[in-house]
């Protein structure tokens, strides 16, 4: 059957109408419940589904798409969580006002500049394979005879540097070369690989810029640079990638909302 999304009403959304078998892949290796928590993560941000509509019940939904209510359930929480809608009590699950973002977003910076529209480029500055140091080891749950893949790039956007980008990956994890992280945002590769990213721990912090950093991101030695270190987790809990980034304070800010609970 094919529905209208637009003829779908603001204040009662049957979620059957957003999503279908056809948009269900069981033979991915993407979980069902992200499959569909990521279909009604779109309608919303797209205003197909609008603030203060009132979704279909979990129970309604998994009859409707031939899923268990635990695969459901989890597809709404993770919308709950993300600060897209909320579950009242007695009144169901209903979309939040557009102010409210989500708690936590999971994106690369390649991906923050390409969505937007600034045609991010990158200079790889240094590439390697081989055996992680002790940070690395313990950041990314390795054995000291496994490898990692470490890379330092250059992300510039409008023709200005943004940030100094230091990664290391589990080497059994992605088959890249330098060439590919010249042309492709990290998150993007993973993606290609099959690796869907599901947490991260991340610290934000700030320092002042040393010589070095000020010839490479064009600024003043003792600029101020915003820093953050991310290890990040796929869904099956394994951690995939470690970051240690520095960021030009002037041309780059980190927005984080917080939901009470």
């Amino acid at each position: 059957m094919t529905v209208d999304l637009q003829d779908v009403p603001g204040d009662a959304v049957a979620p059957a109408r957003l999503i279908t078998l056809h948009d269900i892949d069981r033979t991915s290796p993407v979980p069902l419940y992200y499959q569909v928590a990521q279909r009604f993560e779109r309608a919303i941000e797209d205003g197909v589904i609008t603030p203060g509509a009132q979704l279909d019940t979990e129970v309604q939904l998994a009859a409707d798409l031939g899923l268990s209510r635990p695969t459901m359930r989890q597809a709404m929480q993770y919308l709950v969580d993300k600060g897209l809608v909320v579950r009242q009590r007695g009144k169901g699950t209903r979309v939040v006002q557009p102010k409210v973002r989500r708690s936590l977003e999971l994106t690369s910076l390649y991906d923050d500049l390409d969505r937007t529209g600034q045609h991010p480029t990158t200079t790889v500055l240094s590439f390697s394979t081989g055996a992680p140091d002790a940070a690395v080891q313990k950041a990314l749950q390795l054995d000291a005879r496994d490898e990692v893949i470490s890379v330092v790039r250059l992300r510039c956007a409008g023709g200005q540097p943004i940030a100094r980008l230091t990664n290391h990956v589990p080497a059994s994890r992605l088959q890249v070369t330098a060439e590919d992280f010249q042309n492709h945002g990290l998150y993007q590769m993973f993606r290609t690989a099959g690796i869907v990213l599901h947490s991260a721990n991340q610290t934000i912090g700030a320092q002042t810029c040393t010589r070095d950093d000020a010839v490479l991101l064009d600024l003043e030695k003792g600029a101020a640079l915003l820093t953050m270190e991310r290890i990040a987790y796929d869904d099956h809990g394994l951690a995939v990638e470690f970051g240690q980034h520095v960021y030009v304070a002037t041309r780059y800010s980190f927005e984080m909302s917080l939901l009470a609970t």
